[in-house]
């Protein structure tokens, strides 16, 4: 048996036909195109706890380029406004902090890119694959869950600026990207400051004091466990030495560091030659060691 109410025509029936006259809601405005690109905006303009007051810049460089004071390729522009706009529901704010901040920064070394001649690369990278999205996507949204998940926030800087140098990089394709990212979240913000002071050893030469190996304040201690974990991943050499009972080896130094083949390429994907100066001060300093 069916109910009706009374003067309501049957399910399915129109009361009078042909195009009926709408009842206006708030979601029957016609969209214009700065609310379709809000979520995105909004996005990377959260990320100034982080990158500070230029991330309102940046999103004008992704969204509005023609408005925007700097450039980026359009094509990386166009990758960022597609990982902006699906990322931009992200429902914790310090993970949306970190996600919006990673943007900006890539913006910010895309542009100094652009503007020192380095283009974008042509090899396919932007372009749809077979069954799959682009690289470049695949690459932003990897970057971006790292970034999420970076509670240590200042290694969201140089999380964008991978994303940003590889996008000009043809000889770094996504596997290596994707692999040098794995290796930079396995690392700590001191770890970074570490390599950072390795690579560059030749313009601003390493302490010549040896490396206690058993340091007796924690702090120290700890900061001596960086670097045998960054010996033990292969990113420096030496090698560390296996503990012998009666060893006459010399103790290493901080000057004897080198960075691996695979330390160079996190040093390079990650621009850590941009690495703050200070920071790696404090490393060393953790160490026991002045700054040269």
């Amino acid at each position: 048996m069916t109910f009706r109410h009374r003067g309501c025509p049957p399910c399915g029936e129109d009361p009078v036909p042909g195009v009926q006259p709408g009842t206006h809601t708030d979601e029957d405005h016609r969209v214009t195109a700065s609310e379709e690109t809000t979520t995105g905006r909004d996005l990377i303009e959260a990320g100034s706890p982080v990158a500070g007051s230029m991330c309102r810049a940046a999103a004008t460089v992704v969204f509005e380029p023609r408005a925007a004071m700097v450039q980026v390729d359009d094509r990386f522009a166009g990758c960022l406004r597609t990982s902006a706009d699906e990322a931009g529901a992200v429902p914790l704010p310090r993970e949306r902090v970190r996600a919006g901040a990673a943007l900006a920064f890539a913006v910010e070394y895309a542009a100094t890119l652009h503007r020192n001649g380095r283009s974008a690369r042509t090899d396919g990278w932007f372009d749809p694959r077979p069954g799959s999205r682009p690289a470049a996507e695949e690459l932003a949204e990897a970057v971006l869950a790292a970034a999420r998940r970076s509670t240590e926030e200042r290694r969201v800087r140089h999380l964008g600026y991978l994303l940003a140098g590889v996008a000009v990089s043809p000889d770094v394709d996504l596997g290596l990207a994707r692999r040098a990212l794995r290796l930079a979240e396995t690392l700590s913000w001191r770890q970074l400051a570490l390599l950072a002071g390795v690579g560059r050893r030749d313009r601003v030469p390493l302490p010549m004091a040896p490396l206690e190996s058993e340091p007796r304040a924690w702090s120290a201690w700890g900061a001596r466990e960086d670097v045998a974990d960054l010996q033990s991943a292969g990113l420096l050499d030496p090698p560390p030495v296996p503990p012998r009972p009666v060893s006459t080896l010399p103790r290493l130094r901080a000057a004897d560091l080198r960075l691996t083949r695979r330390g160079v390429l996190v040093h390079r994907l990650l621009v850590l030659d941009l690495l703050h100066e200070d920071a790696v001060a404090v490393a060393l300093a953790d160490l026991g060691l002045p700054r040269s």
